[in-house]
């Protein structure tokens, strides 16, 4: 009879030191940060909600966004040299990416040409509408080389929706799942909304991250409150995050 009246918290207010594994604050390589002062603003931004930590991920998608090793150690050396000017010393980015399993992944894979996270984490995440026909076997490849893969956004491909019982094989297949914080509000919608609940009620998301490419999502996220059922669960994942990137 009281659930009505719980009161909701603030998602932000459980943010302090926490890592953000999945963004696009580098300036310039994909639909993130559009240049440096906007990557610098965001990273700000970030900080006044007690976040300094940062796995930088910029899209590796062909042809759309053909990042490199290369490409995007300069937009992260750019962001580090920028923040150094502005005296955010308190600020760390680590360089990583944001993998397409697509028809060119398993060459990418082969060259080496990925970032991985610490800790042989690969953030891996697929078409919207429908699965790769070669998913199955790129997670194979993945796991021969030692790395586990985690899938971005899981609560926002729709060809899952219809389909639920696949987030249970693909964890039963060792991928681990982070959830968008953007999910956790409508700003995707409220399908997307709905799935994310479930699977955060159903202990299979493992990590948090924003994926925030602009100061208008970030707003977005500051608007997203959340009842203390829920916060339970996804304060097990913020450690989680936290305690394997800090």
């Amino acid at each position: 009879m009281f659930q009505f009246f719980e009161k909701k918290r603030y998602l932000v207010d459980q943010l302090e030191n926490f890592v953000d594994i999945h963004n696009h604050i580098l300036p310039g390589i994909d639909d993130g940060a559009a240049d440096l002062d906007a990557s610098v603003e965001l990273v700000r931004a970030f900080g006044e909600l007690g976040v300094h930590r940062f796995i930088a991920t910029p899209h590796i998608l062909q042809p759309l966004y053909p990042n490199t090793r290369k490409t995007i150690h300069e937009a992260h050396d750019q962001l580090m040299d920028a923040l150094m000017d502005q005296r955010m010393n308190q600020v760390a980015v680590e360089p990583a990416a944001e993998h397409m399993v697509d028809d060119s992944f398993e060459e990418l894979l082969e060259s080496g040409g990925y970032l991985k996270f610490r800790k042989g984490y690969l953030l891996v995440e697929m078409s919207f509408l429908q699965p790769p026909l070669n998913f199955d076997r790129c997670i194979v490849e993945i796991a021969k080389r030692g790395l586990t893969p985690i899938l971005a956004h899981p609560e926002r491909y729709q060809f899952l929706h219809q389909k639920r019982g696949k987030y249970r094989k693909y964890a039963e297949q060792g991928i681990l799942m982070q959830l968008n914080m953007l999910s956790l509000g409508n700003y995707y919608g409220p399908e997307v909304q709905k799935v994310a609940y479930e699977l955060l009620e159903s202990d299979l998301i493992n990590f948090l991250g924003s994926d925030v490419h602009n100061l208008r999502q970030l707003d977005a996220v500051k608007e997203i409150t959340l009842r203390p059922k829920h916060l339970v669960k996804l304060e097990t994942a913020i450690q989680h995050t936290i305690g394997s990137f800090y």
